[in-house]
């Protein structure tokens, strides 16, 4: 075992969280190999996460959205590399930020968590930066995103892919 995992597994007994050291036990969505999305995590998911080799933890909550914890100082103290991307509403959905999206995700060393309060704003996201700046169809990256854990949010991202209603309505969810 690597002297990280060790510190990871006893950190996880030490707090009486029991750890799944494969991703596949972890409690997030995963859309694609690599990538994890969900809502606000708490500091337990975030421990499981480092304890996996999440390397990176991306942010979208607005400044002003309540954590229920310091997640900055969490994710630092874990490893985690933390980057915030403000994602205030759908709004904020837009080509800019899904390129930013894609510029970090590109510059990320080993798998990667996503998230903003319910993974809505993660999936709508997600799927603009994979149909912009991934080579996706308009079709697969708004499964991608349905798949993260887009929902409210579809319309708009659908609107943007330039999907038909009906495409947003019978896209499949992986």
């Amino acid at each position: 075992m690597t002297a990280a995992l060790l510190r990871a597994l006893l950190c996880a007994l030490l707090l009486g969280q029991a750890v799944n050291a494969s991703a596949s036990g972890l409690p997030f969505k995963q859309p694609r190999a690599g990538l994890y999305t969900h809502g606000q995590p708490s500091t337990a998911q975030l421990q499981q996460a480092a304890a996996a080799g999440i390397t990176t933890l991306i942010d979208l909550r607005a400044a002003g959205e309540d954590r229920g914890f310091d997640e900055l100082a969490t994710a630092e103290r874990l490893g985690l590399r933390y980057v915030r991307l403000p994602i205030a509403d759908g709004q904020a959905l837009n080509a800019d930020n899904a390129r930013a999206l894609h510029r970090i995700l590109q510059q990320s060393d080993g798998p990667v968590l996503l998230h903003c309060a319910s993974a809505n704003r993660a999936g709508g996201l997600l799927a603009l930066a994979a149909a912009n700046h991934e080579g996706v169809t308009a079709t697969e990256a708004l499964a991608q995103g349905k798949a993260a854990g887009l929902g409210s949010l579809a319309p708009r991202v659908q609107q943007q892919l330039g999907l038909p209603a009906a495409e947003a309505r019978t896209a499949p969810t992986p």
